[in-house]
């Protein structure tokens, strides 16, 4: 909604809203824009004179008194994606699509296109660094390239010429309760592009792949990227540690660097220049030598988005990050990625799972993929304001599934509560990690503050 809200103000339009009281980093882009906003909501935060409503689907009218006064005095409302959506049809639009890695991709298309001169607009889930804080990034008004979601079905209000899908798997179970009701979703959204169309998909993800294979190749052409593909896309080596990843590709000449952990991101940074290379080709007909070299500087200067694995700095010889991450996939992934590029340190983890449904569902991928951690302290599940709070399955549920797998995990209801355990724990050469869609990321940031306080 910010982003949103980013880009319209960008546009010229006059901007207000209203938000739950939680301080979030967005609190600081509204302000820094001068956008007015409500910790709060109320009928009477709507102007006289407003001539668009526009909702997070997280409420509704029956759960907000604001969307409710707006149909009362018969002010259009429009959902997030809607509005997205409209927005989207008035440029040459990308989309960018996944259950995993969309944010991290999409942020860093932006900075290669930025690099590679080409006047678009991009717009991502997160802050991302190399977007001064922010979550967009305004280059022009040819091209879009967006971020887009495909919880129920979102994306389908997306007017694509591109799609770059990063991966397909069962989430989201309490509206996609099958692997296949979330994999029919996309092939709807890969249906939508138009004649000569483009699907970036990763050849590595059986269920990308699968979505892929779904697609009309006469009407859509199709562009692999990864281990597995075939074409200019095709990662021909990679090389992960040490606090650098280093990679080769078939149709890019020389080494191309990242300073970001994982194969998953190198996957990510792959798929960002495929859609950085059909752009360039559509604006400019091909690449020059000097373009290649700004998008491979760019690509090594890459230093990340907000919360996915955003380094927030070392106090007492230990290393505080924070990840988004809130999917058995993206767990494994992340972790396997960075005992591979900090190999000296141990990781000691703290995970706050997301919504009751996604954590059932998932148990026992969940309880195995923190393997690769060395110390785990687990807390209460974080819900969402679109289910109801279960009590058959909690964070306690998870704790006494994944102990029976490894050691040294633990189980502390409140994250922040968790802050003297792990002061017991966390020595000098550690990587404290904290993951998860909920706040335990405030529990990294007492913790960072502490051992910063206590090194003066």
């Amino acid at each position: 909604m910010c982003a949103l809200a980013e880009l319209l103000h960008n546009s010229g339009f006059n901007i207000s809203g209203s938000d739950r009281d939680e301080v979030f980093y967005t609190d600081g882009i509204l302000k820094e824009l001068g956008v007015p906003y409500y910790e709060s909501f109320a009928p009477e935060h709507i102007p006289q004179d407003a001539v668009l409503v526009i909702r997070s689907a997280a409420y509704s009218r029956d759960s907000n008194s604001e969307i409710a006064e707006a149909e009362k005095r018969g002010i259009p409302v429009l959902k997030y994606t809607e509005a997205l959506g409209a927005y989207s049809a008035l440029f040459d639009s990308s989309g960018i699509a996944g259950v995993h890695g969309k944010t991290t991709t999409t942020a860093i298309a932006g900075t290669l296109i930025r690099a590679a001169g080409l006047p678009a607009r991009i717009l991502a889930g997160s802050a991302v660094n190399g977007f001064g804080g922010r979550s967009t990034l305004s280059l022009g008004n040819k091209y879009f390239v967006a971020e887009t979601c495909e919880y129920r079905r979102h994306f389908l209000s997306f007017h694509p010429r591109r799609i770059v899908l990063t991966s397909v798997e069962s989430d989201h179970q309490d509206y996609y309760p099958t692997y296949e009701s979330i994999r029919n979703a996309f092939i709807e959204y890969a249906k939508l592009l138009p004649i000569n169309g483009e699907l970036i998909y990763c050849a590595d993800d059986p269920g990308a792949t699968e979505v892929a294979n779904s697609v009309n190749k006469g009407i859509v052409k199709l562009i692999p990227y990864g281990v597995h593909a075939k074409g200019d896309f095709k990662i021909v080596s990679l090389q992960t540690g040490e606090e650098r990843t280093t990679l080769r590709i078939a149709g890019f000449p020389g080494e191309l660097k990242l300073r970001l952990p994982g194969r998953h991101i190198a996957l990510d940074a792959v798929a960002a220049l495929a859609l950085t290379d059909s752009l360039v080709k559509a604006e400019y007909g091909g690449w020059t030598g000097e373009k290649r070299e700004a998008v491979r500087q760019a690509l090594e200067d890459f230093r990340g988005s907000r919360r996915r694995q955003e380094i927030l700095g070392e106090a007492g010889g230990i290393l505080f990050m924070d990840d988004y991450g809130h999917h058995p996939t993206a767990i494994r992934t992340t972790l396997e990625g960075l005992r591979e590029f900090y190999p000296k340190r141990r990781i000691v983890l703290s995970f706050m799972s997301h919504t009751y449904t996604r954590t059932a569902a998932l148990l026992d991928q969940f309880a195995a993929s923190f393997k690769t951690a060395n110390q785990v302290v687990l807390h209460k599940i974080y819900g969402s304001a679109r289910e109801v709070v279960s009590s058959e399955v909690t964070g306690r549920t998870l704790f006494e599934k994944t102990k029976e797998l490894q050691d040294g995990v633990y189980y502390i209801e409140e994250p922040v509560g968790a802050a003297d355990l792990l002061k017991g724990i966390l020595k000098p050469g550690d990587l404290f990690l904290t993951m998860g869609a909920g706040d335990n990321w405030k529990l990294g940031r007492v913790l960072f503050d502490y051992y910063q306080d206590t090194a003066q």
